[in-house]
């Protein structure tokens, strides 16, 4: 299912993220297989991303060292378990298991670049 409306365009929103990547394709590869973002040209030539609901977009870049924790960013996906299954096999590594950050919860991988991000359910409220 395909997003045709615009982003939100607000003051302060996080709207773009540059990800070093030894292998371009390759790290668009393993974005796209585990978290579903789509994968597009840009005029310039350049391979960029658009996350699953059209707010974030992005590129990935070389010559530029992987990015590890300081900043830390996660990503929203519907089962952390399932998840971590998608990154071993495409080649990410885990390196905070789940129930390291409990009650949330999250893990975090690095892709195969060596970029380090967080992974974040949203708990299912009680019926």
């Amino acid at each position: 299912m395909e997003n045709n409306k615009p982003p939100t365009y607000a003051n302060g929103k996080i709207c773009y993220i540059e990800i070093p990547a030894i292998d371009v394709s390759s790290s668009a590869s393993f974005y796209k297989d585990i978290f579903g973002w789509h994968i597009r040209q840009r005029g310039d030539g350049h391979t960029a991303f658009d996350d699953t609901i059209g707010e974030v977009s992005g590129t990935w870049v070389t010559g530029r060292s992987a990015s590890t924790p300081g900043l830390l960013i996660y990503i929203m996906v519907d089962s952390v378990v399932q998840t971590i299954d998608l990154i071993v096999a495409r080649g990410g590594k885990i390196v905070q298991p789940l129930g390291m950050d409990a009650p949330e919860i999250t893990a975090r991988f690095s892709d195969p670049a060596g970029n380090i991000f967080g992974l974040y359910q949203q708990p299912h409220e009680a019926e």
